[in-house]
């Protein structure tokens, strides 16, 4: 049967559009959806469980007042006794110490400037040693340099060689209390009262709060901090001198300084060092007005060993651990995962949280690249972490691309 000319009309016209279709598919659909950019896949973030520490309860003395804490943590991890100041005896002479090393400083290794005795240094060794202060030979006319009179005054504690470096650097007692009150203030030890550079009188006092903010600073200090560690040493004039502090070297023990009154008791401020895992933690404490030295060392021993168990090193994050996953549309999978293995040292109860920031992808992103970064909060220390891909996407196939235009256009 002929076909009319309108009928072949008619399927020239389909004939024409159907190529017309396959030509724009050719032309447009086609490279729309096989070269268009893969969609961004967003992160599902992992649940982080946060490592969980012990608490530790700390026994404090039931005498005087006493406190403890660690350098770089904040407050007090424990306190005991009132809030009354009380004597501090010759702890006071750490703040001699500082001071006139305000004014003279000295390096680690320097033995700095002359100092010279006079009658003055004579006449108040007799006055110290009338009162039962401790006090080594002065030599009238001799001299001795200003790092071996610091060590005198700070490892024997004797009293004389404490008077003599404030008179050698203001010219008297009475010029040194004015500037060692401003340094008093300036650093914010407000509860600390001076009456004497030595501490034999009983009206120096203080806080265990603001002596343990004094032994920071004297931590702090490379040389003050070097000599308070010194079990022993020899030097002109004096011969042989001990360490008054008997816990060094015990339990991480390396300083700070003694007091002792027969009017208020024995006191000490106290350093201890301790490492974990490459970390460093420094406990600084004090106990003041004890019943004597035996007594109160050996509760610091105590008080020590019970606070250096409350310190543990955690693990916030390890290498390649994974804190977000992508699933793309097509079904390809990667991860983020951490880019190093970091850790802290906590104090025992401290809570640590994780809060992570992380970006979508695509498959141009390259396996390592960084995609986020995660933020640790652990007490007062924060740590970031950067979060890398842990491997590339593949891109989708031509078969996924051409069944889903919408989520390609």
């Amino acid at each position: 049967m002929s076909l009319t000319r309108r009928q072949v009309f008619l399927r020239r016209r389909i004939l024409v559009s159907v190529v017309a279709i396959l030509v724009l598919v050719t032309l447009f659909y086609l490279p729309l959806t096989l070269l268009a950019p893969a969609p961004q896949t967003a992160a599902i973030r992992t649940a982080y469980s946060a490592p969980v520490t012990a608490t530790q309860t700390l026994t404090l003395p039931t005498y005087g007042d006493s406190a403890i804490a660690a350098v770089g943590y904040p407050g007090l991890l424990a306190s005991g006794g009132g809030s009354t100041p009380l004597p501090i005896a010759s702890i006071t002479k750490i703040i001699t110490a500082l001071v006139v090393l305000q004014k003279a400083p000295l390096g680690v290794a320097d033995a700095g400037p002359s100092i010279a005795f006079t009658a003055a240094d004579a006449a108040n060794t007799k006055a110290y040693a009338a009162r039962d202060g401790d006090v080594y030979p002065i030599k009238v006319g001799g001299s001795m340099s200003e790092r071996d009179v610091l060590t005198i005054a700070l490892v024997p504690s004797a009293n004389n060689y404490a008077r003599a470096l404030a008179d050698w650097a203001f010219g008297s007692e009475e010029d040194f209390l004015p500037v060692a009150r401003t340094w008093l203030a300036s650093h914010g030890l407000t509860s600390t009262t001076l009456t004497d550079c030595t501490g034999l009188n009983p009206q120096n006092t203080s806080t265990p709060s603001d002596l343990i903010a004094l032994g920071k600073l004297a931590l702090a200090n490379p040389l003050v901090s070097k000599l308070i560690a010194t079990k022993t040493a020899t030097l002109p004039v004096v011969g042989a001198i001990s360490n008054t502090n008997q816990l060094l070297g015990t339990v991480g023990i390396n300083g700070i300084k003694t007091g002792t009154l027969n009017s208020a008791g024995a006191s000490l401020l106290f350093s201890s060092r301790l490492e974990l895992g490459g970390h460093v933690v420094t406990l600084v404490g004090v106990v003041l007005d004890g019943p004597n030295h035996p007594t109160i060392d050996a509760a610091i021993a105590s008080l020590v060993t019970a606070a250096r168990e409350g310190f543990h090193l955690v693990t916030l994050a390890t290498e390649g651990q994974r804190f977000a996953t992508y699933t793309t549309a097509w079904g390809d999978r990667t991860t983020a995962v951490a880019a190093r293995t970091v850790s802290v040292v906590v104090w025992g109860g401290t809570a640590i949280t994780a809060r992570a920031s992380i970006s979508g992808i695509t498959p141009s992103n390259k396996k390592g690249a960084v995609v986020g970064l995660v933020s640790f909060a652990a007490g007062t220390q924060r740590v970031t972490v950067p979060l890398r891909l842990g491997a590339r996407l593949d891109g989708p196939d031509p078969g996924w691309r051409l069944g889903h235009p919408g989520e390609l256009l």
